[in-house]
């Protein structure tokens, strides 16, 4: 070594290896689906090492890791995944829902636990030629897709704090249902401070494994109490952060009689989740008359990203201001909310006949139809046609 720097081998789609599966399964009905609970034929692995950067990525049966027990992910959580989705539509094309969101995410959580970073195209291609291998898996039957894993892991074999020099990137595959199979189930919420779920200069802003365990318990907690989830409050002001895994977003009529959605800012407590970006940038081209939302107001619509306290929340229910609560994440895209727990008092939330308030239902309405291709538009991304 002279001291030059030397680039070493970044993600190579065109490098995969595919090796079909001898051994394919069945796949279940789709009514007989439970969330998370089967997988595809095949799955996606790329190996790295900080001295030849990353290997040949795979295509393979899927199947057990082989892992050493001293690996740095078991001790030390060097593990970050991300959620997406492909979708089987009407024309025969398969599409995923704005990868390119979810592979800044990734390359960002990645820089922030010193694991590898790679080239985000490439890993779509990758995942495109996955989901397109197991496309019999994906249901045509509406509200059903196919969920994407991408997760990628530290696996040096060594103890000891620091940068690994080894990671393991796999992608695996599930099909899924409806989140609501039977009908919108809005839910009720416990207001919590016993427990913080990020705090400012942490990493409650990156899709970290190790932020979803710590919080097992507080739901368990809630739930015996009556509530399924926890609404994260956040200072001795009690700001609103998050619900349970979800993003938080809050419909009032304000001070100047105008309807406001607001979410909290993302600054370094919240996650940026693709759906959250995508709710704001729905409703924000409305309110601007850059396209027109069906359900969403007609005037007098603010989108905001501010600060909100629990106690605001309180009082804009008691002046008859508050609108609707839901939470936004890749598995139900919106989760409605009709109570809140909060210092030993339930506080009601409206909802719609249909279980979801007309904010919440238009902008689910609009991203569905952006996923299954009904309405044209980028974030739609065609892998290819299913191959069976």
């Amino acid at each position: 070594m002279t001291g030059e720097v030397i680039s070493l081998p970044d993600l190579d789609a065109s490098l995969v290896k595919i090796t079909n599966s001898a051994t394919p399964k069945t796949p279940l009905p789709p009514s007989k689906l439970v969330f998370g609970k089967t997988f595809t034929d095949h799955m996606l692995t790329v190996d790295w090492n900080s001295n030849t950067g990353w290997a040949e990525p795979k295509i393979e049966t899927y199947g057990p890791l082989s892992l050493d027990p001293s690996s740095v992910v078991f001790h030390y959580a060097f593990c970050l995944f991300e959620g997406m989705k492909a979708y089987r539509c009407e024309d025969g094309t398969i599409r995923l829902f704005r990868p390119d969101m979810n592979m800044h995410r990734m390359n960002r959580t990645a820089a922030r636990i010193a694991l590898p970073t790679f080239d985000g195209e490439q890993l779509t291609e990758l995942i495109k030629k996955l989901v397109l291998l197991d496309s019999r898996w994906i249901p045509g039957e509406p509200g059903y897709s196919l969920y994407i894993r991408p997760t990628l892991i530290g696996t040096q074999s060594a103890l000891g704090v620091h940068p690994s020099s080894d990671a393991k990137l796999f992608v695996i595959c599930s099909p899924v249902g409806p989140y609501y199979a039977t009908g919108f189930k809005p839910v009720s919420l416990q207001a919590t401070t016993k427990y913080v779920r990020a705090s400012r200069g942490g990493t409650g802003s990156y899709k970290l494994g190790a932020n979803y365990s710590p919080g097992v318990m507080p739901q368990l907690e809630a739930a015996k109490q009556g509530y399924a989830q926890n609404l994260w409050l956040h200072g001795p002001e009690h700001y609103l952060t998050e619900v349970g895994t979800m993003n938080l977003f809050v419909v009032i009529e304000n001070e100047k009689g105008q309807t406001e959605l607001i979410t909290p800012p993302l600054e370094d407590l919240i996650l940026p989740g693709v759906t959250r970006d995508s709710v704001l940038t729905i409703c924000r081209e409305h309110a601007a008359g850059q396209v027109q939302v069906e359900g969403l107001p007609s005037s007098d619509f603010v989108v905001s990203e501010k600060h909100m306290t629990m106690p605001q929340l309180v009082e804009y229910q008691k002046q008859g201001k508050l609108k609707e609560v839901f939470g936004s994440g890749t598995a139900a895209i919106v989760s409605a909310v009709n109570n809140i727990g909060y210092e030993g008092t339930d506080i009601p939330v409206p909802v719609g006949p249909s279980g979801l308030g007309n904010i919440a239902q238009a902008v689910l309405d609009r991203i569905q139809a952006i996923q299954t291709g009904k309405i044209d538009h980028p974030w739609s991304v065609i892998a290819g046609k299913a191959t069976n």
